[in-house]
């Protein structure tokens, strides 16, 4: 299988070059209006739920499955324009919501994470059920991380036809490391990541005291701490490093066996090192990275007419694997 070749090389647009500037523009500014989204409870198997924003279409079509970041949902922009892709094609699509991030907290005491894949399968299982045309999948930043540790889990059994991942940690211990020791826009990073999640965790701690210490979560003051007090807690991990090292995708990407994108930014403040060397090597794997864009940024053309690269591609992608498989040849 040769490597994905990119529809244009990615150059960022003039005046955002810098990596935090590409990652809080993208932030800040990506927006893409997705008229006639409706919403869609799953219930799962252990009586909790998630949400899922569908883009309804032909049941014979592509569907595609969208997993969002950290803190997250449906509504962020990178999702919002994957969709309107999507659209354009007329293809079906579904924007999963991890559990909490609707805008709704769920019922269970547990939360999702970088590793939870049992939801995400649970969920791909309800789709395949209701179309017959090819299933495809992107994650981004901790979306792709899950997305690929599924893939990596189901092997020759995943539903899915291809899938592509964008500014995966592939490394969680070395990426949790990184924000909790950053200074300067780093610091706003781990900041907002840890306000929204302790805010959570904190109403959680209040419905299930036995198995949360609100103490420890209000005095939490890294990501490593708060995945001790709260991830490893109610995920059955020992600890932090734990959980890191089960949940993490890198070591995990010889097991896929379908098509996959891997697209990251050598300068992305949030993930260093990118995608394993050894990655390359792999011939399900497509690797893709480029000097610049940030983490989940990748914006080209103009301030005033920005154009997202990422997203691009990965469509330009998956119009490529979709016809390998004989749809719409």
């Amino acid at each position: 299988m040769p490597p994905y070749t990119p529809s244009r090389p990615f150059r960022p647009a003039r005046g955002l070059t810098d990596p935090d500037a590409q990652t809080l523009f993208a932030a800040l500014v990506r927006q893409a209006k997705v008229p006639g989204l409706v919403r869609h409870r799953r219930w799962l198997s252990d009586g909790d739920f998630v949400d899922l924003d569908l883009l309804e279409a032909s049941p014979q079509g592509p569907l595609l499955l969208l997993l969002h970041g950290l803190e997250g949902s449906s509504r962020s922009g990178y999702i919002a324009s994957m969709l309107a892709g999507a659209a354009a094609r007329g293809w079906g699509a579904a924007a999963l919501n991890f559990r909490s991030c609707s805008g709704e907290a769920n019922l269970l005491a547990r939360f999702y994470h970088s590793g939870e894949t049992g939801d995400v399968r649970e969920v791909l299982s309800g789709l395949r059920a209701h179309t017959t045309g090819p299933l495809i999948a992107a994650g981004f930043s901790l979306g792709g991380n899950v997305l690929l540790k599924l893939l990596a889990e189901d092997g020759e059994r995943s539903p899915l036809a291809a899938a592509a991942a964008v500014s995966t940690p592939f490394d969680l211990e070395a990426c949790a490391t990184a924000l909790d020791g950053a200074r300067g826009l780093g610091r706003i990073y781990r900041r907002a990541f840890l306000e929204s999640l302790k805010h959570k965790a904190l109403s959680k701690a209040a419905r299930f005291p036995e198995q949360l210490d609100a103490r420890k979560i209000a005095s939490a003051r890294t990501l490593q701490d708060f995945d001790d007090a709260v991830t490893a807690r109610l995920h059955g991990f020992a600890s932090a490093h734990d959980y890191y090292r089960q949940s993490s995708s890198g070591p995990r990407l010889a097991e896929i066996r379908r098509p996959t994108l891997l697209l990251n930014a050598d300068d992305d403040p949030m993930v260093p090192g990118g995608a394993p060397a050894t990655a390359s090597e792999q011939p399900f794997l497509h690797v893709l990275r480029v000097p610049h864009g940030g983490h989940v940024g990748f914006v080209e053309g103009r301030l005033l007419r920005p154009r997202w690269w990422a997203e691009s591609e990965l469509m330009h992608f998956f119009d490529g694997q979709v016809r390998a498989v004989g749809w719409g040849a």
